[in-house]
């Protein structure tokens, strides 16, 4: 542990107190989600000790802490990327205090290029294995064995099966597919995007994977949903932030679905029990 996830946590729960189950994390354009929360307790990362600052202008820099779809939730609107720092360990103290504040489950968002001229800006991609391309990894430097984590089920299957279930039940469309981690912040070339489809990739970005590995390495189950918000380079005429970011808005409506209604899913689980 970094030696702030407890009294991160205890902070949140100073603020509003409960059995914490999922943990989410919002990426580029997607934070209006928190919207959706009920008897919300929103805390600044500044208010956190080891808790990153986000420099992207998408990223609100806070934990909403309160109610989904009847679950309590804990999400993270705002990540640090690797690209603003240089530190690929940037989100371990967040996600160890999510870890700490009873989550067992984390779902990741972002916000990625397609490599597939079918799965166009606005729909949504299930991870179901990543590449990491940048070869930075967040356990450097971990002394432990358990920096040895098996990452050959990194995106926990019942999550996945849940998600595709509830994107049939919404119609709405929901790929799955291998996301490749680039460490950014500039956008990769045609060449490196050509090289990436021959490898296997079907969408790429500049997040999720760092905190995957920690996630893992905290013993939560992980899902991660990418909601398209362009073409790879060399798919489109030009890639900017700024359309990343409208795109994002865009897909709002069929992630908040998908969200709450995986929620939903875990909440009959207990009903039951």
């Amino acid at each position: 542990m970094s030696g702030y996830g407890e009294q991160c946590a205890a902070i949140v729960r100073a603020a509003r107190d409960a059995p914490y189950r999922v943990g989410i994390v919002l990426g580029s354009g997607l934070g209006t989600l928190a919207d959706a929360v009920e008897d919300a307790a929103r805390i600044s990362y500044n208010e956190l000790p080891g808790f990153p600052v986000s420099t992207v202008s998408s990223h609100a820099s806070e934990i909403v802490a309160g109610r989904l779809a009847g679950q309590e939730v804990a999400i993270l609107a705002g990540r640090a990327h690797y690209y603003e720092s240089g530190d690929p360990t940037r989100m371990r103290t967040p996600l160890e205090t999510l870890k700490a504040l009873g989550c067992d489950i984390i779902l990741l968002t972002n916000a990625a290029g397609s490599l597939d001229i079918d799965v166009m800006p606005g729909s949504q991609m299930l991870i179901a294995d990543h590449i990491n391309f940048s070869g930075f990894n967040p356990l450097i430097g971990e002394e432990s064995d358990a920096r040895f984590v098996d990452m050959s089920a990194a995106y926990d299957k019942d999550l996945r099966v849940r998600l595709k279930a509830v994107a049939a039940a919404n119609d709405i469309p929901l790929t799955e597919g291998v996301y490749a981690w680039f460490s950014g912040p500039s956008f990769e070339t045609p060449a490196e995007i050509r090289m990436a489809r021959t490898l296997g990739a079907d969408a790429v970005g500049m997040s999720t994977v760092p905190e995957v590995i920690l996630a893992r390495f905290l013993g939560l189950r992980v899902a991660a949903i990418s909601t398209i918000t362009n073409l790879a380079s060399g798919m489109q005429a030009k890639l900017s932030h700024a359309e990343t970011k409208k795109m994002g808005l865009e897909g709002v409506a069929r992630l908040t679905t998908l969200v709450t209604g995986l929620l939903e899913t875990l909440d009959k689980d207990k009903a039951d029990a």
